[in-house]
């Protein structure tokens, strides 16, 4: 049984936010987020603290008979997609909410002079990608490439790397990676 999704779909039957249950509680909104992603497995406390808020006993929580996010979302309109920006970094997070998330699907607009950051970055899944439009610099090591529109890369975990646009055009990738990280 996923806790998580189960906590969700009840917060969201009960019309409650993460806020609002979190208040009730007496808990952090990140407590409840982190239990619905199920970033933390809660213990039996700590649930019953959380299910206090609702108000609703472990028996029901877990008795409950739920279609489990049934109306979860098919499709996300370019309004709802989660926008994260960074510099001249413009990120798109496809699916943010979905529950039982399993990967991060981004669309990524690297400004000219946009770089990913000076740290290799490490992924302890796979990434792959494609190179819409533009031309964009993947660093995996040591080894320096340059991406042209239409090539693509594929990462496995512990590829350290790293993307820059050195180039005076604007760069688009689309991209994504296990296990779900944003």
């Amino acid at each position: 049984m996923d806790v998580g999704v189960r906590l969700q779909s009840i917060r969201k039957l009960k019309g409650l936010s993460q806020r609002e249950l979190a208040k009730r509680a007496g808990v952090t909104n990140s407590t409840i987020s982190m239990i619905e992603k199920n970033s933390v497995s809660p213990s039996i406390s700590s649930l019953k603290k959380v299910l206090g808020g609702i108000p609703m006993s472990l028996m029901e929580f877990f008795s409950l008979d739920l279609e489990v996010e049934a109306s979860a979302p098919v499709i996300y309109r370019a309004a709802e997609q989660a926008k994260l920006s960074h510099g001249l970094l413009n990120m798109r997070l496809i699916g943010k909410d979905h529950p039982d998330r399993a990967l991060t699907f981004l669309s990524v607009t690297y400004l000219p002079g946009a770089d990913s950051g000076e740290a290799l970055l490490l992924r302890d899944g796979e990434e792959a990608g494609i190179l819409v439009e533009g031309r964009l610099e993947l660093q995996v090591g040591e080894q320096h490439y340059t991406l042209e529109s239409g090539d693509s890369y594929y990462l496995v975990a512990g590829q350290p790397h790293r993307f820059r646009n050195p180039f005076e055009t604007p760069a688009q990738l689309i991209s994504a990676a296990t296990p779900a990280h944003f």
